[in-house]
């Protein structure tokens, strides 16, 4: 077998159909459309989300709450995340950043005790919750708030 002698398996290609080609075809005059209505005009047809006129789902439930526009966001690190760094290195968000620890476009970084790390680091983050600085300084390590 060459390259030149490669073809389809039978069945694969079927030709396109052709519509409104004449009444012979099986396919003139309305296309297949049918005769009105909105779907037998060009460009007709309605979305996917339409409803057929009734109140959209998206109307129907109810809403609740609001958003806080003033949010601060954080991104997280966990302790057990930390152990790539050398030991007695000064960590911080540019660190963190580089590491893909935390996202580029971080502003806040928190840091949470999920996990154990076992190197002494000193830490420069946003906030840090209460076991996380216990794991870090029992580590030989510190927290900084920035």
């Amino acid at each position: 077998m060459r390259l030149n002698e490669l073809k389809p398996a039978t069945g694969a290609k079927k030709n396109k159909k052709r519509v409104g080609r004449g009444s012979g075809s099986g396919l003139g005059k309305t296309a297949g459309r049918g005769t009105k209505g909105q779907k037998s005009r060009s460009g007709g047809g309605v979305p996917p989300w339409f409803e057929g006129g009734q109140m959209p789902l998206q109307r129907r439930v109810p809403k609740r709450g609001f958003t806080n526009i003033f949010r601060t966001e954080y991104e997280v690190v966990n302790v057990q995340d930390l152990d790539r760094f050398e030991a007695g290195s000064a960590v911080g968000p540019d660190e963190l950043k580089a590491a893909g620890l935390v996202r580029k476009k971080a502003k806040r970084i928190k840091l949470l005790g999920d996990g154990d790390i076992s190197k002494g680091l000193t830490l420069r983050v946003h906030k840090a919750s209460a076991s996380a600085i216990a794991k870090v300084e029992a580590a030989g390590g510190k927290v900084e708030l920035i």
